[in-house]
């Protein structure tokens, strides 16, 4: 059911951008409210996405041998520019079995699925008002990683074999893996770039940042994209390129709502009230 517009779905409709000139709508008006969609326009949505990443994983066999020819390429431009830090975090990870296993838990199994499904139901239930432009930066910035992943599949570090590069999953055995196994077969082994963990992880940051009250949550915003960047260079599943082209989509995706819909997507960043982060 779409819910009635509230005090803070007057606040994005009508609150002036940053800049002095006044990025879009491209949109009419009909074609972008402010108050949140029906549940199932966005179960539909999340099954488009689905689809779209569908098409590219039954793409990947023919994908493989470019993949590796840009990871190699992605490693030499990073050595010349002295950035391939990627070795030394992934071995000096590796060193501690507990943490590299957690690592590896983290990477594949739990917090990047979780942790962005459950902040996009906190954002749908408690921030109605601003549910539209954040979700939609989202869903474009995945979008554009999907027609980079269909365009230009990358392999990750791991598939480099002879570079030193240590295969955490496979040498920890770590169970539930999307990358080994049969599990394989239903993941794109040759979408390191650009990185979705960046992309998802960054998002759901800034939205607990900039939407939360309490200022621990919003200092776990801060840190959880940071700490992923951490977990995806000491698993070896992404140089830092990648990472740097997951942030660049980001914020290419917020670019595009703001264009669409001519709304920031976040409010700007406020002092902590005495108000529960909800």
């Amino acid at each position: 059911m779409t819910a009635v517009p509230d005090a803070e779905a007057a606040r994005a409709a009508t609150e002036r951008p940053y800049m002095k000139w006044r990025i879009g709508p491209l949109l009419p008006a009909r074609l972008r409210p402010v108050t949140r969609p029906r549940l199932w326009v966005e179960l539909a949505f999340t099954a488009l996405l689905y689809w779209a990443y569908s098409l590219t994983r039954n793409a990947v066999p023919a994908h493989r041998t470019a993949a590796l020819h840009r990871a190699h390429e992605i490693l030499g431009t990073e050595r010349e520019l002295h950035l391939n830090i990627e070795l030394a975090v992934n071995h000096a990870a590796d060193k501690a079995d507990w943490l590299i296993v957690g690592m590896n838990y983290y990477y594949y199994a739990t917090l990047h699925f979780i942790v962005t499904a459950a902040v996009l139901v906190w954002l749908y239930v408690r921030h109605p008002g601003r549910y539209r432009s954040v979700r939609t930066a989202l869903y474009a910035a995945t979008l554009l990683a999907l027609v980079g992943f269909a365009f230009c599949a990358t392999a990750p570090p791991r598939f480099l074999t002879g570079q030193g590069f240590i295969d955490t999953v496979v040498t920890h055995r770590t169970w539930g893996s999307w990358a080994s196994g049969d599990v394989a077969s239903l993941s794109n082994q040759y979408a390191a770039m650009p990185s979705v963990h960046i992309i998802w992880s960054t998002w759901s940051g800034l939205t607990l940042a900039f939407l939360a009250c309490r200022t621990w949550v919003r200092v776990l915003g801060v840190c959880y994209p940071l700490a992923t960047f951490t977990v995806i260079l000491a698993t070896a599943n992404h140089f830092v390129t990648d990472a740097a082209a997951g942030a660049a989509t980001l914020g290419v995706g917020f670019l595009l709502q703001q264009l669409l819909t001519g709304r920031r997507a976040y409010p700007s960043l406020r002092l902590p009230t005495g108000e529960a982060a909800r």
